[in-house]
């Protein structure tokens, strides 16, 4: 279980970051929090989501991403296995 802290939020923040993603907090119209450019390597999150959103957000997210666990640091690998393991069979395949 994750912890809804900054450092909970700055751990899955390093995820994606590892795998060459850039994270960015923007303002828009996202029914579901967030946007995920694939071709890019754009992820944009709505800004105005507090801390647990932005951490809800982030664990639905990175399920769907391409992760590469060879470009990630010995704690990220611990903490992607367990968000993975814990994501809801829907996160990884998402509708269209």
């Amino acid at each position: 279980m994750i912890k809804y802290t900054q450092n909970s939020l700055d751990k899955l923040e390093a995820i994606p970051e590892q795998c060459g993603y850039l994270l960015r907090y923007e303002r828009g119209t996202f029914q579901s929090g967030y946007c995920i450019l694939d071709n890019k390597k754009v992820v944009v999150l709505n800004k105005f989501l507090q801390t647990e959103g932005r951490i809800n957000a982030l664990l639905e997210i990175i399920p769907q991403l391409d992760i590469d666990t060879a470009q990630l640091d010995e704690s990220s690998k611990k903490l992607y296995a367990e968000v993975v393991e814990n994501a809801s069979p829907d996160a990884e395949n998402p509708k269209s």
